[in-house]
């Protein structure tokens, strides 16, 4: 999936060849999907030839550990360690993971170690002097049985040093493996010491050649995505919502930035506030600047089902610039402000923007948990010179404070940037419990920090069992690496420790990168920082100036595709770490199946995606793969665990600082059992002409279980049972019909098709798009004559004011986003038609008074509200009075999102925006007008015609698209 090697065709034969020889068959496969059980246990070995970067998604590699428990070999040649990762368990199993390496093919003394190993016994010499493409490795398998090396000082480029191993072999997890970094070249496949070493790997893999033995298999296969659903509670009802907790009975207290806390329950399924601070929440006297403090953070005690303790970290409002960890009683839908306790303050400078923190947790101790943010600004200082361009904020000149994150993050004295741990006592008062990252008394530091270095550790979760701190690093912004002058470019961390220490910000990112130390007064760089002897010397430094040794991030990622973690996607970058799973906690095995029990989910707020990630017992990262990843998310910002082992989701929504209508509160659904066919689609040969008009429908759809499937054609008012997937009905009545198709298989389960509209009674007329000269191509400012021509099969006279036609110009030729521009563009059009076609124009005119309001002063009334849209689609379908008098609007249940969506965009086109559309003649010259960047120019024409009696008026629409005559010359 990376880079392909010219020298595979050449390996796979000599294989073949080699099988041929020595009576092993062979065969290759570039289809992954062949990795499953049943397959894999044909197999005595797997060879990787050349593999480079993900080649097996989260199936496929519990496959194939399920097949190395059961006793498979493993060979890797060259490039296998150029491969997985972010898969820990390949890693080990291949024994490395590539580096880097010299430019070409360099000549080098390769030294043969053990002579006595299959794939090493053939060589008389102790040196194996050849040429060949040679690895650098990183994360080298101490375990492995290393039978070659190679000499650095036989060539330029080597970095492993004195001792280079280059050929290994292990057992591993129940199989064996082999490993050889030869066999870049095609020269390689024909050369005999290689192939004899070749032969020998290939040997030791197959061993006995026994049958596998698939009950050793310890690792389970993934359930399928498609299990997993959403059960929203509450939606569009947040405003900034930041960290919820999940009470005993089920209940949710969600705090919200701006003071805010509220209670969803349960049992009445409704949301409403309990308590509102007093918070700081905006800057008071510098404009422009978004303060990020507020109600930050809320979590429930872990006996709150009897001391009934809520804990919320805010800042409260004053001259006092701190941020308060308090706890206070709720009991009952009460939340008792009076009842404050005051635990911890933390300083921070105010009036300034960014990085807050304020998760809480609790340990499986008790022991609580807070995390805090540097509270300094990322962005570049205005009018200086010299400023940090998305690089670690080091600038400690006078009066520059805000842009210096070693005063927090790296210093041993200050609260910010850090996780904090203590032991709340029964007045409030706390104690600094054993194995935080300085004693109490040690000179120049806080005795509560547990870990330090964080730049914004925004969500923050303890394992429940063995008390292991997890929490997502949110990274600076540097877009490119300039190791020389300033560092690396920003990246988000994945955090994990089982220990105090200091995880590096603003010295280090990621895996220990290093800033380099720079001068704002001069532009000059300095020192690189060392990870293993930190030292702050800022001068707004209070805390030691020796600090402890950097850790590295477990997972890291930057903005662009990530070579280590390429699961990560692209784009902005928000990391949070939510809760690690344990099914024999919650009654009935929780809402999750065990395959889950010790992973740990984590999520990126920006990037929409989960996450579950597990480690060996060393620390370090077995596998990172998809969870629930069919979901989608609105900016998930906190994920909690129910007591009934439910995963909760808080999403804040797509817009910032803002109440969002995606915004929601929900929880995880997951079926185990019989789950309900798949439509995949459904076709009707008409859906509109004059009577009698006959259909066809004809439904595809699956079984996910290979059940025996039925359906249920709903036609209108008549309804049929069939085991067939096709029917025929004729409609004798004219009017508008609803034919769909419920789907069920044997255990009775079922799905319901989408709704498709069949007017009876009347023909969807056609529209024709001519252009003189059949031109295919246009050019800015050279006319393009037209003609557009609309024809009912009804007969029915065409009336020219109903044809309407537009031009567009876009960037690409994408079909599916260039049709709903023009559907927007159509669908007042089409609403106008249906609103004479229904009882709508009864009660409702378009510009003057009738019982009901008319449609322009609904527009007017409506046009600066935001959620007009649906609003306005609900009226319509369910009715109702009062809002412009006493006279009760029908409801229209049987009426289709489409067709609602279509009514409100007639409607809200009559209100005066000061921006109208409107058509271009039926027939005459467009003067192309294109940006500079669009290459394609889009003709539309739509037609309305004026319905029969029984049914509603149809558009029928035609679209013609051209191409710029640059971007056809240069294809």
């Amino acid at each position: 999936m990376g880079y392909k090697h010219a020298s595979i065709p050449d390996g796979i034969a000599a294989i073949q060849k080699l099988g041929l020889e020595h009576g092993f068959a062979v065969d290759t496969t570039k289809n992954a999907e062949l990795f499953n059980d049943e397959n894999l246990k044909q197999y005595s070995a797997i060879i990787f030839l050349s593999t480079t970067m993900n080649v097996l998604d989260h199936r496929q590699e519990a496959a194939f550990e399920r097949y190395i428990q059961a006793g498979g070999g493993f060979v890797g040649v060259h490039a296998a360690t150029d491969t997985e990762y972010d898969w820990g368990w390949y890693t080990k199993l291949v024994g490395a993971q590539f580096l880097d390496h010299p430019a070409g093919t360099p000549e080098a003394d390769f030294k043969i170690k053990d002579r006595n190993f299959i794939a090493t016994q053939h060589f008389t010499d102790s040196v194996w002097h050849r040429s060949d493409e040679i690895y650098n490795f990183k994360k080298l398998n101490p375990d492995v049985n290393v039978v070659m090396t190679v000499d650095e000082s036989s060539y330029e480029g080597g970095k492993n040093g004195d001792y280079h191993p280059f050929a290994w072999y292990h057992e591993f997890d129940g199989g064996r493996a082999f490993y050889t970094g030869a066999g870049h070249t095609s020269e390689s496949y024909s050369e005999p010491l290689f192939l004899k070493h070749l032969l020998g790997g290939i040997q030791y893999a197959i061993g006995k050649n026994e049958v596998l033995d698939y009950s050793k298999a310890t690792t389970q296969i993934p359930p399928d995505v498609d299990r997993f659903t959403k059960k929203q509670l509450s939606v569009g009802e947040f405003f900034e919502p930041t960290e919820m907790a999940v009470l005993p009975n089920n209940d949710v207290l969600i705090a919200q930035r701006r003071g805010q806390v509220l209670l969803y329950s349960d049992a009445t399924q409704e949301l409403k506030e309990v308590a509102s601070l007093d918070v700081y929440y905006k800057t008071l006297n510098t404009p422009g600047v978004n303060a990020e403090e507020g109600l930050m953070g809320l979590q429930k005690d872990p006996d709150f089902a009897t001391n009934h303790w809520i804990y919320l970290y805010y800042a409260p409002t004053g001259d006092k610039w701190v941020n308060r960890l308090s706890r206070f009683k709720y009991r009952d839908g009460v939340f008792d402000l009076a009842s404050e306790q005051v635990i911890l303050e933390v300083d921070s400078q105010r009036e300034i923007c960014c990085h807050t923190g304020g998760s809480i947790a609790f340990g499986p101790d008790k022991l609580l948990y807070l995390s805090t943010g540097d509270n300094s600004t990322p962005f570049n200082e205005k009018g200086a010179k010299y400023v940090n361009n998305g690089y670690a904020p080091l600038n400690d000149l006078p009066g520059r404070q805000q842009y210096d994150a070693r005063r927090s993050s790296g210093n041993t004295n200050d609260l910010r940037g850090k996780i904090l741990r203590i032991k709340v006592n029964e007045d409030g008062s706390y104690d600094i419990p054993e194995g935080n990252l300085f004693p109490v008394g040690t000179e120049k530091t806080r005795p509560e920090i547990y870990t330090m270095g964080h730049r914004n550790p925004y969500r923050i979760s303890v394992d429940p069992k063995n008390s292991t701190l997890y929490w997502g690093e949110v990274g600076p912004d540097a877009r490119k690496d300039q190791f020389k002058t300033r560092g690396p470019k920003g990246y988000d961390e994945m955090n994990r420790t089982t220990k105090a220490g200091n995880f590096g910000w603003p010295l280090f990112i990621a895996d220990n990168k290093p800033y380099v130390d720079y001068d704002y007064a001069t532009g000059e760089s300095g020192i690189t920082f060392d990870p293993q002897k930190p030292i702050n010397d800022s001068k707004n430094n209070t805390g030691l100036r020796e600090l402890p040794p950097a850790q590295p991030a477990y997972i890291y990622y930057p903005y662009v595709a990530s070579t280590e973690f390429p699961e990560v996607g692209t784009g902005g970058r928000n990391a949070m770490a939510g809760p690690t799973y344990y099914s024999d906690m919650y009654p009935n095995g929780g809402g999750l199946p065990d395959y889950f029990d010790g992973k740990t989910l984590i999520y990126d707020w920006m990037r929409g995606w989960m996450k579950a990630v597990s480690f060996f017992e060393d620390g370090t990262l077995y596998k990172m793969e998809p969870f629930a990843s069919d979901i989608k998310l609105n900016n998930l910002i906190d994920m909690e665990m129910g007591p009934n082992g439910r995963v909760y989701l808080l999403e804040y929504g797509s817009g910032w600082f803002t109440q969002n209508d995606n915004s929601a509160l929900s929880y995880i659904e997951y079926n185990g059992g019989n789950r309900p066919p798949v439509i995949d689609n459904l076709v009707v040969d008409h859906t509109s002409g004059k009577l009698p008009l006959t259909v066809t429908a004809k439904v595809e759809a699956h079984d996910r279980e290979n059940d025996a499937i039925s359906y249920v054609w709903h036609l209108g008012d008549t309804s049929k049972e069939s085991t067939e997937a096709e029917i025929s009905h004729t409609f004798d009545t004219a009017g508008q019909f609803r034919v769909y198709v419920e789907v069920k298989d044997a255990q009775g389960d079922a799905v319901t098709s989408d709704v498709i509209s069949v007017v009876a009674g009347n023909s969807r007329p056609e529209v024709a798009i001519s252009l003189k000269g059949n031109p295919e191509v246009f050019e800015k400012g050279v006319p393009v004559a037209y003609e557009v021509k609309a024809t009912d099969a009804d007969g029915d006279e065409i009336d020219p004011k109903n044809i309407f036609v537009s031009v567009d110009y876009l960037e690409s030729f994408d079909e599916q986003n260039m049709s709903l521009g023009h559907q927007q563009v159509s669908a007042a059009v089409m609403g106008k038609a249906l609103t004479q076609g229904m009882d709508c124009k009864t009660c409702h005119k378009e510009a003057s008074s009738s019982i009901g309001p008319d449609y322009k002063s609904v527009a007017e009334k409506y046009k600066n509200v935001k959620k007009a849209q649906s609003y306005l689609q609900k009226k319509i379908v369910a009715g109702g009075g009062g809002v412009w008098g006493e006279v009760v609007m029908p409801a229209h249940p049987n009426i289709t999102p489409d067709e609602t969506r279509q009514i409100v965009a007639y409607i809200m086109s009559l209100a005066d925006t000061g921006k109208k559309t409107e058509s271009l003649p039926a027939s005459g010259s467009i003067v192309p007008q294109p940006s500079k960047d669009d290459k394609v120019m889009v003709i539309t024409a739509s037609y309305t015609d004026q319905g029969q009696e029984g049914t509603i008026p149809l558009t029928g629409m035609k679209t013609v698209v051209l191409k710029a005559k640059e971007a056809e010359a240069s294809e």
